[in-house]
């Protein structure tokens, strides 16, 4: 159709070649092509400028219409290609600084060009509301391994789908002058009556722990993850921290880890389940996958 047009403007098949910078004869071609397919001809070539015959009269006005839809849905791809490029990710807060670059880094590593957008919160409920609601595409929440929410937090009415994307191991800590320091066993009865330390109600750890040890145990609230590292290091209480918040206390002996192993959580990629996951999103294939990279857990699987 292209062709087609620039023949008509120009008159001539060199001028019209000129113009969409290929050879007259790929011009002729192509001129001959269409008026084949359509069993008739469309110039005129009795004179030395092409002039429309009646069908080819016929043909201009479908052609610009053509033209024009052709461009219309060139944009129209060309938007939605974008949007897909575009990821807005809600990330918890309290795993931002600590395993958000590795899942950056995953993402844009497989997906060129991704247009990010984060959104760091330190209540889950506005993370949660804000992917049902489309404010955000995805997020980023930790959870116990099961179903979605199995950590004891409400789920937003609309439903969502998650990808587990790696464990996040928990150490049950105390000062090494704690009476439970030297213990060699421990289960939940032998904490009873113990001090737990803790985060607000909605804290992951403090869910954990209230999955753990249930009701054998007081609480005292702390607050954040460094408030209640030290407190425990001061002999307030056990608590009940990330690994890896712990780690360089325990091997500097300012805390000690209790024998008592603790399942680990999960941090969750979470989505709506009634949006085609975007690219950016889907994981890696079973042969490239990182280690401690599962496939999709919900209604429907990423691929």
């Amino acid at each position: 159709m292209r062709v087609f047009e620039a023949v008509v403007i120009h008159r001539t098949v060199a001028g019209a070649a000129m113009a969409l910078g290929v050879t007259p004869s790929s011009v002729s071609e192509q001129v001959r092509t269409l008026e084949l397919s359509l069993g008739t001809d469309l110039f005129d070539r009795a004179r030395r400028d092409l002039t429309l015959t009646s069908a080819g009269e016929r043909l201009l006005p479908w052609s610009r219409r053509l033209l024009d839809q052709a461009e219309q849905a060139r944009r129209e791809v060309s938007v939605a290609v974008a949007a897909r490029t575009r990821l807005r990710l809600g990330v918890l807060a309290a795993v931002a600084a600590t395993h958000l670059p590795a899942v950056l880094a995953r993402l844009t590593d497989r997906r060129h060009g991704l247009d990010l957008s984060l959104h760091t919160d330190r209540a889950r409920d506005a993370l949660l509301d804000g992917v049902a609601a489309g404010a955000l595409d995805a997020a980023v929440v930790l959870d116990a391994p099961g179903p979605l929410g199995a950590l004891g937090f409400p789920l937003p009415p609309a439903p969502l789908d998650h990808l587990d994307l790696q464990a996040v191991p928990l150490a049950l800590v105390a000062a090494p002058t704690h009476p439970l320091a030297r213990a060699t066993t421990l289960t939940p009865d032998h904490l009873r009556g113990q001090r737990l330390l803790v985060g607000s109600p909605t804290c992951s750890y403090r869910l954990a722990g209230d999955r753990l040890l249930g009701s054998h145990v007081q609480r005292l609230h702390t607050g954040a993850v460094p408030t209640t590292r030290a407190c425990a290091e001061q002999g307030l209480g056990i608590a009940l921290l990330p690994a890896h918040a712990v780690h360089d206390r325990l091997t500097a002996g300012t805390l000690t880890r209790l024998p008592l192993d603790p399942p680990p959580l999960h941090l969750r990629l979470l989505w709506p389940t009634d949006h085609a996951p975007l690219p950016a999103l889907r994981p890696l294939p079973a042969h490239e996958r990182a280690p401690g990279l599962d496939e999709p857990r919900g209604a429907q699987r990423l691929s």
